[in-house]
This record gives structure tokens, C-alpha cells and sequence, in this order.
């Protein structure tokens, strides 16, 4: 059994027209994406090399896009949308993805709503998380 490091990149904020509601998707607002990559960063760290690794801030500038990308109705097609993204890099073993909505129409007081996936490449649930 393989063991998977994790590289997470926390609070990425982008523009987005997600929503139900027409104002949602006229007006737009600001979502907040946290992602956890699960990889072997073995290779990178005997290289050195950042050739040999997944690039965070290419991944930070895709989920960017995707946030900015053809509006969904809920939040949970959206944090699919990145995970399945984030999936399709090489060394990519599972993704876990959570995208924040901190100003949804809700009318009581509330810091936050988010929604959580976690996805697996096919073929890869042979490894353990954490070392």
C-alpha cells in the first residue's frame, strides 16, 4: 500500500454567477475554494523540481476559471466540476474540494455555507492518507 501526501490550497477567491435565485446569477458574488490534492511528492522532493510535482498556482488559476466559468444552480455541482478537474492531473490520486458561498441569499445571520466532495481516480483506492 502506498502512502499519498496532500497538497491544499486554502481561501482561493474567485467571482462567480452560482444560484438559484436571478439576482444570483445577474449580479454574481464571491465564492471561496479550499482544495486538498492527495499525491506522492516523492519524486519532487528528491528532484527538486517543480516539473515533478503538481504547480499549485496553476491549480489556483484553474479553479479561478472554473468559479468564473457556466453559472450552476448549487454549489455541489461546482465543487464536482473543480474535483473532477483536479482529478485529470497527472499524479492526482483523489481530490478533495470544498467551495464556500459566504454571502448566500439566507436570511438569518451566518458566517458561511460550503459544501464538500471528495473524489477518487478510478483504479487508486489502493493508498492510505498520511505518512
Amino acid at each position: 500500500m502506498d502512502f499519498m501526501d496532500e497538497i491544499t490550497l486554502t481561501g482561493v477567491r474567485a467571482f462567480g454567477y452560482h444560484g438559484v435565485f436571478a439576482e444570483e446569477r445577474r449580479e454574481g458574488q464571491e465564492f471561496v475554494v479550499d482544495a486538498t490534492l492527495f499525491v506522492s511528492t516523492a519524486q519532487a522532493a528528491a528532484s527538486d523540481d517543480v516539473a515533478d510535482t503538481v504547480h499549485y498556482g496553476e491549480v489556483a488559476e484553474r479553479i479561478v476559471e472554473l468559479v468564473g466559468g457556466e453559472p450552476l444552480n448549487l454549489i455541489e455541482g461546482l465543487a464536482v466540476r473543480i474535483a473532477d478537474d483536479l482529478l485529470a492531473r497527472d499524479g492526482v490520486k483523489m481530490a478533495a474540494v470544498t467551495v464556500h458561498k459566504p454571502h448566500a441569499p439566507i436570511t438569518v445571520p451566518f458566517a458561511d455555507v460550503s459544501v464538500t466532495v471528495r473524489r477518487v481516480r478510478p483504479g487508486e483506492q489502493n493508498w492510505t492518507v498520511g505518512s
